[in-house]
């Protein structure tokens, strides 16, 4: 490959927290190996790559990432942590993440820094914050998929980029556990919303649109493609028109179980259908081991008692039966619980992989994709170029 080659590459970061194994991928579409930096490893093996082929990197801890230093481990006064900045009421707690202009003086930096820094203790009116990279203590291994590759012609404008930074900056280890995290939010009581009308009534009438551009939507028939299997009994929890199930899954018996009677009968996928709304009776009306696979598609932020669900979910499936949970960013404003939206997109993910352990979920994974360009004809073009993020955990019972 000719030094000023450009590329698109999907880049994968793949690493292990010992609560789950997590891929996070991100999309680049015009690499410049004359003006971009990588490190000296994967740059050697990814210029003797060709469109279509990929290769595998591995970096120890500290080697991709800066490497994790005591010295970032700082303890100050609760009085030092200032969200003034934040459009809503913030408070400090133990396992979440912050920008780190939130307590500027006390990590030295300015009140705009969004660098993210992560509470770990709280005690005796003092907290301890790790400024560390999230990833900072993980080995990763880096696999690289050239998509396309454009010989050497136009050169790009005169930015470059450091892609180490850009594939680990932004998102990827937010999602790690930490002793505590997310206790709070987690309990058999209902979780607080913003808007506390009935759901029966938000979803007395259909919305025959869908939530996620094409792309996303791609992204997570591709995953539940490769997840499931042929032949499986499935059910599609918190349904709608639409399943997100690929055409190659074939003799599957899905069941749809959602909130709007009329989106259900819309949907091709479902065998048979049934309403109900899991806030309100969060128990399945279904026989232990009834189904292979559970799926849920930008749903699960509505559940007010999301491990009482799980854990349903969790006995209607059977042995090493598979549970896939897939979300975005975008969801219908003051349906979702109230943290979902106080929260990083990768600390929610975080969330729901505690979900799922505390419902006795094993073998976790998460995964999430983004950088995708937004298809052209998609409506919500002139707001954001790429595409909506997708975010999944999945487990087996």
């Amino acid at each position: 490959m000719n030094v000023k080659d450009t590329a698109a590459i999907e880049f994968s970061l793949n690493w292990d927290s010992g609560d789950a194994h997590h891929t996070d991928t991100t999309y680049l579409l015009a690499i410049d190996f004359w003006r971009d930096f990588f490190p000296q490893k994967l740059e050697q093996a990814i210029k003797q790559m060709k469109a279509g082929e990929n290769c595998r990197v591995d970096f120890s801890a500290g080697e991709l990432v800066p490497g994790f230093s005591s010295r970032k481990i700082i303890e100050f006064h609760q009085n030092g942590f200032d969200s003034s900045q934040s459009p809503f009421p913030v408070s400090a707690e133990v396992g979440r993440f912050y920008p780190s202009g939130y307590a500027h003086k006390a990590l030295n930096c300015f009140p705009q820094n969004v660098t993210p820094f992560r509470i770990i203790a709280m005690e005796n009116e003092m907290i301890t914050a790790d400024s560390n990279h999230p990833l900072a203590q993980y080995p990763i291994s880096v696999h690289a998929r050239m998509l396309s590759r454009k010989i050497a012609g136009a050169e790009r404008g005169g930015t470059c980029q450091d892609i180490s930074e850009v594939i680990t900056k932004d998102g990827p280890g937010m999602q790690r556990l930490c002793q505590n995290a997310y206790n709070i939010s987690l309990g058999q009581s209902p979780l607080p919303r913003e808007n506390n009308q009935p759901d029966s009534d938000f979803y007395s009438y259909p919305r025959m649109v869908p939530h996620l551009d094409s792309c996303a939507r791609e992204h997570i028939r591709e995953r539940y493609g490769k997840l499931l299997k042929p032949g499986n009994r499935i059910l599609d929890l918190m349904s709608s028109w639409d399943s997100h199930l690929p055409d190659t899954l074939s003799d599957c018996h899905v069941k749809g179980l959602g909130m709007n009677a009329e989106e259900l009968d819309a949907n091709a996928k479902l065998d048979t259908r049934l309403v109900q709304d899991l806030n309100q009776t969060p128990k399945l009306p279904m026989d232990d081991n009834s189904f292979d696979a559970v799926i849920c598609t930008a749903s699960i932020e509505y559940l007010t008692r999301p491990v009482a669900v799980l854990q349903e979910v969790r006995r209607v499936l059977s042995p090493n039966g598979i549970f896939i949970i897939s979300f975005s960013d975008r969801w219908f404003p003051g349906k979702q619980i109230a943290v979902w939206g106080q929260m990083h997109p990768f600390e929610r993910l975080g969330l729901v992989l505690k979900m799922c352990m505390n419902a006795e979920l094993s073998n976790l994974h998460t995964e999430t994709i983004r950088g995708y360009p937004r298809p052209w004809d998609d409506p919500h073009i002139r707001e954001r170029y790429t595409s909506d993020p997708v975010f999944a955990v999945w487990g087996n019972a």
